[in-house]
């Protein structure tokens, strides 16, 4: 690789490093956050719904503003987008403009996703040099993931939950610059393709009057008209975007994409682990916090372990396995995992939170289980699909991944609310997550029973 090469795939990496990262960094800093603007747990998920479902609704937008307006400009306007949002949450005292800030965060991360694999995949050409550059920038994405919740622990206990935000101003002020100055500039697109703003912006405000519709179910006594309105209005604008799709010379999404049965099972059960996951680690965070008694960095370190152990269930475990099992079997046994996880939680509830059993918990659903899911459904996901349609196949699973884990999110505070529990984090909540697993378990292995291998339009020839 060439030096001028190297900088571009620092600066991809550096990009996607930090949206990976503030995914996770605010799990162990609600109790702090909650401590602060005196508010609970249903209030508090709002900072990780609103960032996952921005993220997750701008996403095949921020991919398709890429290829038309051009990679670099996309990088650098999400960086900057990042970078102010960051700035405002760390700055502020309003849990409601924090709030917001997030939501832009999201923005900001949909921006830079897209458009940073893009400047690797363009700068790298050769097959060889592109699957490395490929692999050191997914490597960032899950080192940014993986340290998030130890460093948001850290950085809770020691400083202040401001700096978790913070923290990504120095790095993204570096990228913007080493941007501006290395990148090369974009080549106009001639095919000039405008991405479908409208679908894109009527999904992200139907996504969260639904999630607000769900999250505020138990007050409809009080405010049935507010409840009703925002459920009945969702469901109106869900439908517009739909005709809208069906119509559109140039659509936000190819909905002839959802006639292939293998993509519409792995976007299912991406939309169920994105519940699962991101419930695990706002449930997490509370049961170390509140349950266990243990501080944000001692939360965090015990934590880290898991991380290594999914890198090298990456790189030792997955190969052998995948030569054994096909991708929805490799799935079922994520799912498994998964499953197992989250009755070994709910157990140690019951059992009194012994740390044991909530660290095997952990390593069955951080160390194991999300490493076989997420590759085993990624390769699902394109597995009867033209090369051709491969990018929009990938932006769909990741779509839904971020629009399960916000209204998974939302269900799950919601059944916290409801009914309420001796401990922070109860029985029926660890519960709910262990559904998500056991659906998703399913649903793979009736792909598995009832797979034909019907003639599709856009399934890849032989």
């Amino acid at each position: 690789m060439t030096t001028k090469k190297n900088i571009v795939l620092i600066l991809a990496s550096m990009g996607t490093f930090v949206e990976a990262l503030d995914i996770a960094i605010i799990n162990l800093t609600i109790p702090s956050i909650q401590s602060q603007f005196n508010i609970d747990n249903d209030t508090v998920q709002w900072l990780q719904t609103l960032y996952v479902l921005f993220f997750g609704g701008f996403l095949i937008i921020g991919g398709k503003l890429s290829d038309s307006i051009g990679r670099k400009k996309v990088f650098i306007a999400g960086s900057l987008i990042f970078l102010f949002s960051s700035l405002g949450a760390g700055l502020t005292e309003r849990f409601d403009f924090l709030a917001v800030c997030r939501a832009i965060q999201g923005l900001g991360a949909a921006l830079i996703m897209p458009s940073a694999l893009s400047l690797v995949t363009h700068t790298f050409t050769e097959p060889r040099e592109r699957s490395r550059a490929i692999g050191i920038f997914s490597s960032f994405a899950a080192i940014g993931s993986g340290s998030g919740l130890s460093l948001g622990g850290i950085i809770s206990t020691y400083w202040s939950w401001h700096w978790v935000f913070l923290i990504n101003v120095p790095i993204l002020l570096l990228v913007v610059i080493f941007s501006a100055i290395y990148l090369e500039k974009d080549v106009k697109n001639l095919k000039n393709e405008k991405a479908d703003l409208l679908s894109g912006i009527t999904l992200i405000i139907a996504l969260l009057l639904l999630t607000y519709g769900i999250h505020c179910l138990t007050e409809i006594a009080n405010q049935p008209l507010t409840i009703i309105a925002s459920l009945t209005s969702a469901t109106v604008l869900l439908y517009a975007v739909y005709r809208r799709l069906k119509k559109s010379p140039n659509p936000l999404v190819d909905l002839e994409l959802f006639k292939i049965k293998s993509l519409m099972i792995s976007n299912i059960a991406f939309f169920l682990l994105g519940a699962f996951f991101i419930g695990f680690l706002f449930l997490i965070s509370i049961m170390f916090q509140k349950d266990m008694g243990l501080n944000a960095a001692t939360s965090g370190l015990l934590l880290v372990p898991f991380s290594v152990l999914s890198a090298l269930v990456a790189k030792f475990v997955l190969p052998l396995i995948l030569k054994k099992l096909n991708p929805q079997k490799m799935g079922i046994l994520g799912m498994a995992f998964m499953l197992t996880g989250g009755v070994a939680l709910s157990v140690s509830i019951i059992s009194q939170h012994p740390l044991a059993l909530v660290l095997f918990a952990a390593a069955c659903i951080s160390g194991i289980g999300m490493t076989l899911c997420f590759t085993s459904l990624s390769v699902l996901s394109i597995t009867d699909v033209a090369p051709e349609h491969y990018g929009m196949a990938s932006s769909l699973t990741s779509t839904t991944y971020f629009l399960g884990a916000g209204i998974g999110l939302s269900l799950l505070t919601l059944i916290m609310k409801i009914f309420p529990s001796t401990y922070s984090v109860s029985l029926l909540s660890t519960s709910v997550l262990s559904i998500y697993a056991l659906l998703g378990l399913l649903l793979l292995a009736y792909y598995v029973k009832n797979r034909k291998m019907a003639p599709n339009l856009l399934i890849k020839s032989e």
